[in-house]
């Protein structure tokens, strides 16, 4: 179970309580209740996470909600474009997996989720996403709605102090949520699953499984 716990939230350097308190939370909830599903590699979170919802501004600068993303699968991905690490990271091991899929990567829709709206423009989400493919979509809330969203889906973020020169990490969690075509969760994935790992479940759960 250690090995699953430590995907939950990338630990740079020591988190402040309150982003801690959001990830002990999370994995709290994972730890007791997500299953090893023999149909799936990645944990299936099937009745323990909150529907898709949301109403943001994406990176045209036009309002969505997650009806806008009914019939596809939903990757759920939180990060920020300046990160050194986590976040590129992630995102190129979804990128592989959607070319994995053909042209089944149509039907798959990954929403980046900006937690650090005050950098992030939409302009510069646009700019960042496309580097890993059409299916690809930056959305940017206000400080109101990445509070609601981080309650609803159990994620914590925490903004370092700036370097002199305003320069700033901030540590996040790096789960991936996954939602079926009907917005409902069904499966998360961790730092350490892989790109054959995420496109092979993709693939039963386009698959109707």
């Amino acid at each position: 179970m250690t090995g699953f716990l430590s995907g939950v939230i990338r630990r740079r350097r020591p988190i402040a309580a309150l982003a801690a308190a959001g990830a002990l939370l999370l994995s709290s909830l994972l730890a007791g209740c997500a299953g090893n599903d023999p149909h799936y590699t990645l944990k299936n979170i099937k009745g323990l996470v909150s529907p898709l919802e949301f109403r943001l501004t994406n990176q045209d600068g036009q309002a969505v909600t997650a009806a806008d993303y009914r019939h596809d699968l939903v990757l759920l991905y939180f990060g920020y474009t300046q990160c050194p690490d986590e976040c590129p990271t992630t995102l190129t091991t979804l990128a592989n997996a959607l070319r994995t899929l053909g042209p089944q990567a149509s039907q798959v829709r990954v929403l980046f989720v900006t937690v650090d709206p005050r950098r992030d423009t939409t302009e510069v989400l646009k700019r960042y996403v496309g580097n890993f493919g059409p299916e690809f979509v930056g959305l940017r809330p206000d400080q109101g709605e990445l509070t609601d969203l981080s309650k609803r889906y159990r994620i914590a973020y925490h903004y370092e102090a700036p370097d002199k020169y305003g320069n700033y990490e901030v540590d996040h969690s790096s789960a991936v949520f996954i939602f079926d075509g009907d917005g409902r969760a069904r499966l998360l994935a961790l730092s350490d699953n892989n790109a054959r790992q995420v496109a092979s479940d993709l693939r039963r759960l386009l698959a109707g499984s």
